[in-house]
Order: structure tokens, then sequence, then C-alpha cells
């Protein structure tokens, strides 16, 4: 699965922050769905790492 949350939520926050906002809220979007990947992303690897 590995960074696979990354462009999923970075599209996402992208198609939602247009539909409501236009295109600045498509640029707000995609960054707010980029940085929730990336904090999602370091948690999981933590997790994993804890584990071992």
């Amino acid at each position: 699965m590995g960074c696979l949350p990354l462009p999923i939520l970075f599209v996402l926050g992208f198609l939602i922050g247009r539909a409501v906002a236009g295109i600045n809220g498509a640029l707000w979007g995609a960054g707010i769905g980029l940085v929730v990947g990336l904090v999602l992303g370091g948690l999981f690897v933590m997790l994993l790492r804890r584990r071992r």
C-alpha cells in the first residue's frame, strides 16, 4: 500500500476544493490532501516500526 494514500488524498482534496470554492479551493484542497497524506503515511510507518 505504501505511498498510495498520497495521490488519492491529493486528488480527492483537489476535487472537493474545486467543487466548494473553484480554482483557489482546488489549490487549498490539494495542499491539505497532500499534508494529510504525508501525516497518515508517517503515522503508518511509525506504527509499523513500533511493532518490531
